[in-house]
């Protein structure tokens, strides 16, 4: 089990800041065999990057919503992250490849899609939570003075 940290916590982190969401929506659940493809290569692709430190990403969190998964990707750059997704060496293209290859002989049985977003400030609470989220991807530290409400975390310095 997660350690849980008492206390109230937030994030610090100083440089450019892309928040990239990306998802699946299963349209066909009782078709796993075109889906589950599609879900199985994001581990793979999230490993990748995660082995190497310079990629660009700082970190990623899992969710499932309605109609399927989404991952929430912290990246330091938002060239880092365009430039993984056309690597021709990366794991994204044969994906992607793949993805495009299914989507013709079924469509409409699986979906995709992705929000990128380029953060200026970003403000974060935890309280009696594990690490998590951007705190994870970035730094956690205790709230203190000049930031013990949001408008303070937002406008102060990060």
């Amino acid at each position: 089990m997660a350690r849980i940290n008492a206390g109230r916590f937030t994030h610090r982190y100083h440089g450019e800041l892309v928040v990239f969401l990306i998802g699946m929506r299963i349209n066909k659940p009782w078709r796993p065999d075109l889906w589950l493809p599609v879900f199985l290569a994001m581990p793979r692709m999230l490993a990748e990057l995660s082995r190497e430190p310079g990629s660009g990403l700082l970190g990623f969190r899992f969710a499932v919503g309605p109609g399927g998964p989404a991952i929430v990707q912290y990246w330091d750059s938002v060239d880092k992250l365009y430039a993984y997704a056309s690597a021709s060496d990366s794991g994204h293209r044969p994906a992607w490849t793949a993805f495009n290859r299914r989507a013709r002989k079924a469509p409409k049985a699986v979906g995709i899609w992705h929000e990128t977003f380029q953060v200026s400030r970003a403000e974060s609470m935890y309280v009696s939570t594990p690490t998590l989220g951007l705190a994870q991807a970035t730094e956690l530290v205790p709230v203190g003075p000049g930031s013990h409400q949001a408008r303070e975390r937002l406008s102060g310095p990060r």
